[in-house]
This record gives C-alpha cells, sequence and structure tokens, in this order.
C-alpha cells in the first residue's frame, strides 16, 4: 500500500535545497517518489509501510530545514 503525505517546510530558498531534500529523502528505504515545490514550501511524498512520516520529517529537519504542519 502506498501512502502519500505533503509536509510543509520553511527555510528551502533553491536549488540547492530542492536537491538536498530530494537525495536525503529519496534515499530512505520505503520511499517511492519525492517532489519539492520550491514556491510552495511544501514537499510530497509517497511511501510504503517500511516508513512513516516522522522519519521522513526528521530526515528533512537533518537537512536544517523545519517541519512545519
Amino acid at each position: 500500500m502506498t501512502n502519500q503525505v505533503t509536509l510543509q517546510v520553511q527555510g528551502m530558498s533553491c536549488g540547492h535545497c530542492v536537491k538536498s531534500i530530494e537525495n536525503s529523502v529519496g534515499a530512505i528505504e520505503g520511499v517511492e517518489k519525492v517532489n519539492v515545490q520550491l514556491n510552495d514550501g511544501t514537499v510530497d511524498v509517497e511511501f510504503n509501510n517500511k516508513v512513516d512520516v516522522q522519519k521522513i520529517t526528521d530526515t528533512i529537519e537533518d537537512q536544517g530545514y523545519t517541519v512545519g504542519a
């Protein structure tokens, strides 16, 4: 089963930010797709049951960004 979540992420300002999040979140086992919308400040993630939203949030915050509600 595939789950999907859209996270509000603060602190993204450039293409490097996009690649940083795409690469780090995309490397998590169970993440199937990552789409960063820089203009909207959102990150869409599709994932399976091997990972949860908290792991995705922690990974983004480890890159230096703030994940909001």
